[in-house]
């Protein structure tokens, strides 16, 4: 099922597949409806690939054992204390849970929120979304500024990025 939504946040129109039956199209308030339905059919093929893509991952997923979430947690909130002092972050609390649609955030009182699953990516990728989140700290929004300080601190963050939305959150 395809959804066309609407969106004052959407700078251009938007695909996104959060499951095999869940298909969204965010649609820019400035856009017309049949200049997205146009835009959809055009990215069939990429919705089909990416349809199969999630069923196998689907298929193969398991859930995380009490262990691997007893010591993920351990992981990350040593991991984000140590990426926080070596580049001097300051941060109020931080959180870990099992999110269904982030990787992480941050509150506007800097309280950081880092979702389980993270300790499934490559250590790169964990990285990089802790290192998002205290960037988070200074700059509250992704802004052009957000990303040229995120880029201080690691190099090639909009790749990254990219490399991130490879996984998906089941």
């Amino acid at each position: 099922m395809v959804s066309f939504v609407k969106s004052k946040r959407a700078k251009r129109i938007n695909i996104s597949i959060k499951a095999p039956d869940r298909v969204r199209v965010a649609i820019p308030n400035r856009v017309s409806w049949l200049k997205a339905i146009d835009f959809a059919n055009k990215k069939q093929d990429w919705i089909n690939k990416t349809i199969i893509e999630l069923s196998n991952r689907i298929k193969d997923y398991r859930e995380l054992s009490d262990s691997e979430i007893k010591n993920g947690i351990i992981y990350l909130k040593n991991r984000i204390i140590e990426l926080a002092e070596y580049h001097g972050f300051n941060f109020n609390k931080i959180t870990i849970r099992n999110q269904k649609t982030r990787w992480g955030s941050c509150s506007a009182k800097n309280n950081i929120s880092l979702n389980i699953q993270l300790v499934r990516l490559p250590e790169k990728l964990v990285d990089y979304v802790i290192l998002h989140e205290l960037v988070h700290t200074l700059v509250k929004n992704h802004s052009n500024k957000f990303w040229k300080t995120l880029d201080l601190y690691i190099e090639n963050s909009k790749k990254i990025d990219k490399d991130l939305k490879k996984y998906y959150l089941i």
